[in-house]
């Protein structure tokens, strides 16, 4: 859950439901802030508080928070756990495929790709690859 902006979105054409999570976004930040029981507390509820990030992309920095971007293979670390004890398993950032990818991407690879579309016709056929 990103908590420290509001305005950057990735992979979200709509802008509404992907925010950007940066290194900066740390504490309570999952949803359910818990991964089932934790072996290091007893097998008692994971209580997940993050205190750092690594891995994170240096190259962007958000002017709203001054946080770098997480990538897929971004690592956090909990204080019970350890240091980069926490992965990213489904980043939820999968490209939305619009009809602007389809006029950019080269033919040659989308004929492979997708066999079924007749990449040469009109773009306005690919309606089904916009839902």
């Amino acid at each position: 859950m990103v908590k420290t902006q509001n305005k950057r979105y990735i992979n979200d054409k709509e802008g509404v439901n992907k925010l950007m999570a940066t290194h900066v976004d740390i504490g309570k930040t999952f949803e359910k802030n818990t991964f089932g029981s934790c072996s290091k507390m007893n097998n008692n509820p994971c209580q997940v508080s993050v205190t750092e990030w690594s891995g994170y992309y240096e190259k962007i920095t958000l002017e709203e928070n001054g946080g770098n971007a997480l990538l897929e293979d971004s690592k956090a670390t909990c204080p019970i756990g350890s240091k980069d004890c926490i992965s990213i398993i489904n980043h939820g950032q999968t490209a939305e495929l619009t009809s602007q990818n389809l006029k950019n991407a080269d033919k040659e690879v989308l004929a492979e790709l997708l066999p079924f579309v007749n990449i040469n016709s009109d773009q306005k056929q690919h309606h089904y690859l916009r839902k």
